[in-house]
């Protein structure tokens, strides 16, 4: 090889190594999201209990209930989702939260059924359905048939179990991806009770 042949394949790679630098990056930041329910793994107990204050431990762990209206969340109107404080799986949204006069926050519906089930649960003598996440099989709270239309649901829940992401953080959270919910804010306004 000459040596202007070397400086030119030198630049040749230099340019391949740029580009797919690039491309990695503008691609990256199409699919780097907060939650990947294939890369999540629950941590131990002892790691919980390090990373979670008591009550969120306490609540999702051990299936504790939260006060009403002594919680994050159960007042809070931002615009947002809230995602499940242990791994991070988005819950619900805004757009279906309402004020059921309970104390604690109550959505209509799950932002992604996929990431939630229920259980029956027997612990006041009358059966109750028990909401936890999916992934992390965190206890949230409970689900009742006496909430308003359009589903009749209140999915009351335990702020303790949720962390809350405004809408304007929702991109940098890794969350993007529910930002066209709220672009038509006035086409779906919160459900009333």
């Amino acid at each position: 090889m000459t040596m202007s042949t070397q400086v030119l394949h030198h630049w040749f790679i230099a340019g391949v190594l740029l580009t797919t630098a690039v491309a990695a990056l503008i691609l990256g930041a199409r699919v780097v999201r907060a939650w990947d329910a294939s890369a999540f793994h629950k941590a131990d107990g002892a790691a919980l209990r390090q990373s979670l204050s008591p009550l969120q431990y306490k609540v999702t762990q051990e299936e504790a209930t939260e006060p009403p209206f002594h919680n994050d969340y159960w007042d809070n109107h931002q615009a947002g989702i809230y995602v499940d404080v242990v791994s991070g799986e988005p819950l619900f949204s805004s757009l279906d939260k309402f004020d059921s006069g309970t104390g604690w926050p109550s959505f209509t519906k799950p932002l992604d059924p996929a990431n939630i089930h229920t259980k029956s649960d027997w612990k006041l003598f009358l059966p109750r359905n028990e909401v936890r996440s999916t992934h992390a099989d965190s206890h949230l709270g409970h689900v009742f048939d006496d909430g308003p239309q359009p589903t009749g649901l209140r999915y009351c829940m335990n702020s303790a179990a949720l962390r809350f992401i405004p809408v304007e953080k929702l991109k940098e959270a890794g969350y993007g991806e529910y930002l066209p919910l709220f672009e038509n804010k006035q086409a779906a306004e919160p459900p009333q009770k």
